[in-house]
């Protein structure tokens, strides 16, 4: 983890949750560098255990609560928001994998792709969320 001081001087900033791949894999829940800022993939996983089972809208709203929580420690809101990818376990699940997502972003309307997977790293989870963030000049 590094402090960044001023976001426009070039400091990378890396912040983990504790989730139970990260340290394994080797990377962070939401980087920031300057006035942009990503998260890793954020799945319906709390405390190393995937909620809402079965229930591909609760855990889209989980997903993009656990990702908006990264960008806030690294000072990004909601509608600093310009792309989310989804990428979801059956087609059956688009549509209210696309409400769950508007009803979050309808206003701030980001760039988004939603891909239909294989699958994903437990097979409990039916949808993974990016976000990506840019922030307006402090």
């Amino acid at each position: 983890m590094t402090d960044a001081a001023d976001p426009d001087d070039g400091t990378v900033t890396r912040l983990g949750s504790g989730g139970p791949w990260e340290a394994r894999y080797g990377y962070s829940r939401v980087v920031r560098a300057g006035r942009s800022a990503w998260t890793s993939g954020c799945t319906s996983t709390v405390d190393g255990v995937v909620t809402h089972v079965g229930d591909a809208a609760a855990q889209t709203a989980q997903a993009l609560r656990i990702g908006l929580s990264a960008l806030a420690e690294v000072g990004a809101g909601p509608t600093d928001v310009v792309r989310t990818r989804m990428y979801v376990t059956d087609r059956l699940f688009v549509d209210e994998v696309g409400r769950a997502h508007q009803a979050v972003f309808g206003a701030v309307r980001p760039a988004a792709t939603m891909v239909v997977v294989a699958g994903l790293l437990d097979p409990d989870h039916l949808v993974e969320i990016e976000l990506e963030a840019h922030l307006p000049p402090s």
